[in-house]
C-alpha cells in the first residue's frame, strides 16, 4: 500500500512543502481573521493530522494573529501557507500542487460570512480571454509564478 504524498508551495517557489500520509480535515473558515489573512471571503484550510509535514525549501515567515495561533506566509510573495494553533497545523488547500485533492467538508466562523457570497455563483461568467478589451495586453503576460509541481531550482537557472 503506497502513502499520499501532496505537494504545494507559494506563488514565487521561494517556499515549498511535502506532505506524506492521509491529511485531517479540509475546511472553509469565513471568520474575520481568515479574511484578513488571505485577503478573500473565505481561507480554505488542511489540517495536517496524522501526517507527516516538512518544509522542502525556505521556511514560512510568522505573524502571532492571536494569543492562540499564528499564521505562516512567504515573505517574498505574500502568499498565506499556514495556520498554526494548539491543536496542529493547517496548511492553505489553495497553496497545493493540486488543491482538488484536500477539498474543503465543512465550513467554520459562518456568523463572518459576508452579505455577497452566497451571490457569487450567480454571477454572469466569462473565460479570461473572452474579455476583449483585456485581450491585448493578457497576451503580453509572462507568468513568473512557480508551476504546480517541485523543481529543482527556482527560479530556474538559465537553460532550464
Amino acid at each position: 500500500m503506497s502513502t499520499q504524498t501532496l505537494t504545494g508551495g507559494c506563488q514565487c517557489g521561494a517556499i515549498r512543502f511535502r506532505l506524506s500520509g492521509a491529511p485531517g480535515t479540509s475546511s472553509v473558515c469565513y471568520c474575520r481573521m481568515c479574511q484578513k489573512a488571505s485577503a478573500s471571503q473565505a481561507l480554505a484550510l488542511v489540517s495536517v493530522g496524522q501526517a507527516s509535514m516538512q518544509w522542502t525549501r525556505g521556511a514560512p515567515s510568522w505573524f502571532q494573529s492571536s494569543n492562540a495561533a499564528r499564521r505562516g506566509f512567504c515573505s517574498a510573495c505574500g502568499t498565506p501557507l499556514a495556520y498554526d494553533a494548539p491543536d496542529g497545523l493547517a496548511l492553505s488547500v489553495l497553496a497545493f500542487d493540486d488543491p482538488d485533492t484536500v477539498p474543503p467538508v465543512i465550513a467554520y466562523g459562518v456568523e463572518g460570512k459576508r452579505p455577497w457570497c452566497d451571490s457569487i455563483p450567480a454571477l454572469p461568467e466569462r473565460h479570461t480571454m473572452e474579455d476583449t478589451e483585456a485581450v491585448a495586453f493578457l497576451e503580453t503576460l509572462v507568468n513568473y509564478q512557480h508551476p504546480d509541481h517541485d523543481t529543482r531550482t527556482w527560479p530556474p537557472e538559465r537553460g532550464e
